[in-house]
């Protein structure tokens, strides 16, 4: 039989199971971008001629990582938002107030680039203006969730501790967009693209128009992707306005169930995350955003406990500094180390299958990529271990393969990417990008971009701000 690709490997891991499926010796057979067949590489090599063979001398074969939760256009100005208080006015708002289209877009092809280069083959991005996100994963060839961001906020129209005013018009514009944007791109080849409807979170739409949202997003087929219970901002919002915290509230509201997609928790009470994970939502973990803003683990060990899907995500670069799911690995891995104060708390093996088979299941996905397995799309990564980090390569009495891509990958160990059956690097070398003018774009537009931001973040006089003016940075 004729097939498209064979990928061979003197490792794999399928996720397939309730482990990580360790393989030895074994082959991917690819057609029409999907997995055919995986078995011994004598056996594939006697079924299947390939019009192309992908050879992995030294290397891992796994599924490509799933990063279910960015702000990709937020790439733009990586870096200007670290070690301060209250994140979002004294460091992002001057930037994200100064930014245009060509900004947004300079960011989110700069972020699905690193994204891609670090073995992410799914991004899950989340923003308002995603027409250019979704062009940019169209033409990289990446699987994509896209969630447009629904809100009655304007940005502009309050300070920080006032309640905030909601704009109606602002609300419908913005699930117009949303419509948009599904009508254009929901499905687009084969499923590789899909929209998602993106309510910011439980303080940013009236309950009216959350509803709705939620109810209309089951009607169309599709998933609600929403910021919840993630601070003290929300919290405070919401017992102004409602009465009850946030999880109680949105469960009056009957919205937390299957159908969501809950991304952070970082503020909710145990009891809150377990009648989460109960009502059947699954939580997306961003480790290193969070513990970088807020200092703060968020609890996905007790989602876990009480029987629910976490995915892990980057989020965004403004908070984590990059798009690395290598990043969030170790960090998601560590960090709950040192919260519960034990080594046994999510071991390796554990938060690789969250960077693949259980974050696909986390955002729906579950059935199409994530793992190793005939009649699933072919997004598949060969990582070197023939690389400093990596090596030596140990699989008896103990297989160390796992551990080290968790606690010592860095991402440039990542050699070839092949989503949905198509080579998108190789080598080391993007094949559907020029990686060097997306850097050239994305430093002219961030220079003019912090330009114009200059005015309002000095004015913000914000402990980075004061950095600045001693020259401490």
């Amino acid at each position: 039989m004729k097939v498209d690709l064979l990928v061979h490997a003197p490792h794999m891991y399928t996720m397939a199971g309730e482990g990580l499926g360790y393989r030895c010796g074994e082959s991917v057979a690819v057609d029409r971008g999907k997995i055919v067949a995986a078995g011994p590489r004598e056996a594939l090599e006697g079924a299947y001629t390939a019009e192309r063979t992908v050879e992995g001398r030294h290397h891992v074969l796994l599924p490509g990582f799933v990063d279910c939760h960015m702000h990709t256009r937020h790439a733009v100005y990586r870096g200007v938002a670290q070690d301060i208080t209250n994140w979002m006015w004294g460091g992002v708002a001057p930037f994200e107030a100064a930014g245009t289209p060509a900004a947004r877009l300079a960011g989110s092809r700069l972020a699905m680039a690193e994204a891609l280069m670090s073995g992410t083959t799914t991004v899950g991005d989340d923003g308002p203006d995603l027409i250019g996100s979704a062009e940019t994963a169209v033409a990289f060839g990446l699987r994509a969730n896209l969630s447009p961001r629904i809100r009655e906020v304007d940005m502009g129209s309050y300070g920080p501790g006032e309640l905030y005013h909601f704009f109606p018009g602002l609300g419908q514009e913005s699930l117009d967009a949303c419509l948009n944007l599904f009508d254009r791109f929901h499905n687009y080849d084969n499923g590789r693209i899909r929209v998602l409807f993106g309510p910011q979170g439980a303080d940013f739409v009236s309950r009216e128009l959350m509803v709705r949202v939620c109810r209309m997003a089951k009607e169309v087929g599709t998933r609600v992707h929403m910021h919840f219970s993630q601070g003290s901002r929300e919290d405070e919002q919401i017992q102004l306005r409602h009465h009850m915290r946030p999880v109680a509230y949105l469960d009056s509201l009957g919205v937390i169930d299957e159908n969501l997609i809950a991304v952070h928790l970082s503020s909710a009470t145990e009891e809150e995350v377990a009648l989460t994970a109960r009502r059947g939502a699954s939580m997306i973990f961003c480790p290193s955003s969070i513990g970088v803003i807020d200092g703060e683990v968020p609890p996905a060990k007790i989602f876990l406990n009480h029987g629910g899907l976490v995915g892990l995500g980057s989020d965004q670069s403004p908070g984590n500094n990059n798009h690395n799911m290598f990043n969030e690995m170790k960090l998601a891995a560590v960090l709950n180390k040192c919260k519960y104060g034990t080594p046994l708390v999510f071991p390796a093996w554990k938060v690789l299958r969250m960077a693949t088979i259980e974050g696909a299941r986390a955002i729906g996905l579950g059935d199409v990529t994530g793992s190793i397995e005939p009649g699933k799309a072919a997004d598949l990564i060969l990582i070197d271990l023939r690389q400093p980090s990596l090596s030596p390569v140990i699989t008896s009495p103990m297989r160390n393969i796992a551990a080290n891509l968790v606690y010592a990958g860095r991402g440039h160990e990542v050699d070839t990417v092949i989503a949905a059956g198509k080579l998108l690097m190789e080598h080391r070398r993007p094949l559907t990008f020029d990686l060097d003018e997306i850097l050239d774009s994305v430093q002219q537009e961030a220079e003019s971009l912090a330009e114009r931001a200059t005015p309002r973040f000095q004015e913000t006089n914000s402990i980075i701000a004061e950095y600045m003016r001693n020259d401490q940075l």
